[in-house]
Parts: C-alpha cells; sequence; structure tokens
C-alpha cells in the first residue's frame, strides 16, 4: 500500500497533462513502457544494496562511485521527495477550499473560519494540522493503513473523471489537434511528468526492510502489483481526462472541472485529504537521506528528529503557498531528480557491481536514455515556464 501509495499520488492528476504534452498514441506507449522500466529499475535497488552490502541507496552510490555519488544521490532523492512535498502542498490549495466553500458558501464571509476559504490559509492549517503530527512517526510502516484510505480516495477520483468527463458541457470541452493524435512536440516534458508519477526509488529500500520476510522474490511481488496497478490508473485518468479537455487540460485535471460540481467536490476532498496523508512519506525519506548524510552511523536524536522534521514541512509548506503552477513543479521535478533516480543511477550502479553481459548492456542503454531526458526535458521545461506557459497558471 505504501509503494502505491508513492506512486498514485499527487503525480495521478498530471497524466492528462502528460498526454496533451506528448500526443495520444505517444502518451499511451510512454507511460506503459516507462511502468516496465520503473518496475525494474526499482528492484535494480534492492538487487545493488545486496550485491554492495550497503542497507541504503545513498549508500549503494557512494560504494560504486565514493564521495561524488553519495553526493549526486543525496541531492536526487532529496530534491524528489521535498519537490513532491512541495506539489502535495499545491494540490491541497487548490482542493480543499473549493469543497468547503462549495459546502457552506457563506463560509468566506464567517469571522476566523473564514479563512479556510482562501488557498494559503487552507495549506497552513491542513499541513500543519494534519500532514506534520503524521511526519513524526519514525517507522513508515505505520502510515500503511493511512496509504490504504488514500488508495481508496484515488479509486474515487479516477471514476469522478471518468463518469463526469462524460457529462461535461461542451462549451468546457476542449479541442485535439488531429495532427497531435500520434506525437506531440512535448514528448520530453511528458516523460518527465510521467516519471514524476512513477518514481518511488528513493523510498524502495525503506518499504523493502518494513516487509515482515523482507526477500528479493517478496519485494519483485510488491513492485510488480504496485506498478501494475498504477498504471492501469494512470492510464484511466490520462485517458478519461486528455479525450474530455484535450489543449483545456491543466496540469491539475480537476482544475478544469466547475467548482459546484458536487461528485468532483468529493474527490477533490479525496485528493486533498490523500495528499495529506501522503506528504509525510516524502518528509520521511528526506530526513532520511539527511540523517545518512549528516549523521551516518549515529543513534537516533530526538532534537534533530523534531528539527529536520519540521524545517522540511515549513520549507515546502511555503514554497506551496508562492506557486501555483503544478504542471511545472511535476515537469521540473521529473526531469531532474525523478530521471536521476530511476534511469541513471539504479543502472550505473548494477554496471559497476556486476560482470559484462545483456543485463548490463540493457542498464547501460537505460542510463543513457535518462541522461537524454534529463536534460532535453529540464532545457524545454525551464523555457516553458520563462515564456509562462505553464500547465496551471493561476491560483484557484
Amino acid at each position: 500500500m505504501n509503494m502505491a501509495n508513492s506512486i498514485i499520488g499527487a503525480g495521478i492528476i498530471g497524466q492528462p497533462y502528460a498526454f496533451r504534452q506528448a500526443g495520444l498514441v505517444s502518451g499511451v506507449v510512454l507511460l506503459v513502457g516507462l511502468t516496465v522500466v520503473v518496475d525494474w529499475t526499482i528492484r535494480l535497488i534492492v538487487i545493488n544494496s545486496k550485491l554492495s552490502g550497503a542497507n541504503s541507496f545513498q549508500g549503494t552510490v557512494e560504494h560504486c562511485f565514493g564521495r561524488t555519488g553519495l553526493i549526486a544521490i543525496s541531492i536526487a532523492q532529496w530534491a524528489f521527495a521535498f519537490g513532491g512535498m512541495v506539489a502535495f502542498g499545491i494540490i491541497v490549495g487548490d482542493t480543499i477550499p473549493h469543497v468547503l466553500t462549495a459546502v457552506w458558501p457563506g463560509l468566506r464571509n464567517v469571522p476566523v473560519l473564514g479563512l479556510l476559504s482562501d488557498r494559503r490559509a487552507a495549506i497552513v492549517v491542513f499541513i500543519l494540522g494534519v500532514s506534520y503530527p503524521l511526519t513524526l512517526y519514525r517507522d513508515i510502516a505505520k502510515l500503511a493503513k493511512a496509504s490504504t484510505l488514500a488508495l481508496i480516495s484515488m479509486t474515487v477520483i479516477v471514476l469522478t473523471v471518468l463518469i463526469q468527463g462524460v457529462l461535461i458541457p461542451k462549451e468546457a470541452r476542449g479541442s485535439i489537434d488531429p495532427s497531435s493524435l500520434i506525437l506531440n512536440d512535448g514528448i520530453f516534458q511528458a516523460i518527465g511528468v510521467i516519471s514524476f508519477a512513477f518514481v518511488c526509488h528513493h523510498n524502495s529500500l525503506l518499504i523493502y526492510g518494513s516487509l515482515k520476510k523482507p526477500t528479493i522474490d517478496r519485494f519483485s511481488k510488491v513492485t510488480h502489483y504496485s506498478t501494475g496497478v498504477s498504471m492501469v490508473a494512470c492510464l484511466v485518468m490520462a485517458l478519461a481526462g486528455f479525450l474530455v479537455f484535450g489543449n483545456k487540460t491543466l496540469g491539475n485535471v480537476l482544475n478544469n472541472f466547475s467548482s459546484d460540481n458536487t461528485m468532483v467536490n468529493v474527490a477533490r476532498l479525496c485528493f486533498g485529504l490523500n495528499m495529506l496523508t501522503t506528504l509525510p512519506l516524502e518528509a520521511f525519506v528526506c530526513r532520511e537521506v539527511m540523517f545518512n548524510y549528516y549523521f551516518p552511523g549515529e543513534p537516533f536524536n530526538m532534537n534533530l528528529h523534531l528539527i529536520f522534521s519540521t524545517s522540511l514541512v515549513v520549507s515546502a509548506m511555503a514554497l506551496s503557498l508562492i506557486t501555483c503552477d503544478l504542471g511545472s513543479v511535476f515537469e521540473l521535478v521529473g526531469a531532474t531528480s525523478a530521471c536521476a533516480m530511476a534511469y541513471i543511477l539504479p543502472p550505473l550502479c548494477y554496471i559497476k557491481l556486476t560482470t559484462r553481459s545483456w543485463k548490463s548492456y540493457a542498464a547501460g542503454a537505460v542510463a543513457m536514455f535518462g541522461c537524454a531526458v534529463m536534460v532535453t526535458s529540464l532545457m524545454q521545461a525551464v523555457s516553458k515556464i520563462i515564456r509562462g506557459q505553464g500547465g496551471n497558471v493561476h491560483c484557484m
């Protein structure tokens, strides 16, 4: 449940936007193909850990590439998890105020409570009130029940986009350029968005260690089930959103629907609550990276635990208060740290730790693919941000 929740988190809501960027056929091929690659590289992390004798992703990369490798993986893991926390904060602001004002139309005029109708106030109250306490847990396995509820809420969200997309009035629908049905010019940016959704490499060893009987075979089953279910959910969401909204598809597809749609508001509530319970998973990873880098092998320190947890949540929350462009967050994080963790570092470590074989050549091909995607999609994403062409350029 934790692994599937890490995958079907904020990223699923951006899959229709990824299809808008890549084109319909290319989007489907990318989603399926990247799922297979990600499934393999997730398992590579555990295999590499066994081969190197290290008990963390960071330790494995450091074993293979020394201090330079440790710095590279620490930055990639931390940046991806922290970027996820920022995205989750943006989504809380996009969803919960909509729901509260729909349920209570006069909320804006109520003293004190009326602040919750504002996206920034809602982000502060709900992240500090719900996500922050969960972040203070030391054992990731304790979040499994919250992850189960989050996956149930994701089912509600996918069904809502599927059903309400059919019922959407004609004037709210977008158009699909026939020339972009096969291939569009944003294919590299789409890879970044899809990668953001599917990369859970940063907490795969944490999940492996939380199994009652941690073996590679059992972890492989967990990985296959998690990536398979996630792929189906993302594919349904992407098709349901893109085929309806076409060139109007936003980074958060729920923002394409009107604010007075009851079923969509239920989905927004589910999504917002899902983000509140998923944010601690990313905070776990950031905190673990910081401890492993700055205080390797030292015993648990409660003061540092509180300082790291608090600073992570507050800083991510602050960034989510000042930006609303969810699509660009997906693209930037997906193009950089997600590519490094999913397509570059695990295959390179595998090549370093094993003898030459067809698997090592395959690993080399994946690493080259990751480097090409990182450079190209990063340049395109930055260029688009500079031109003000994000997936959601206004605050809801």
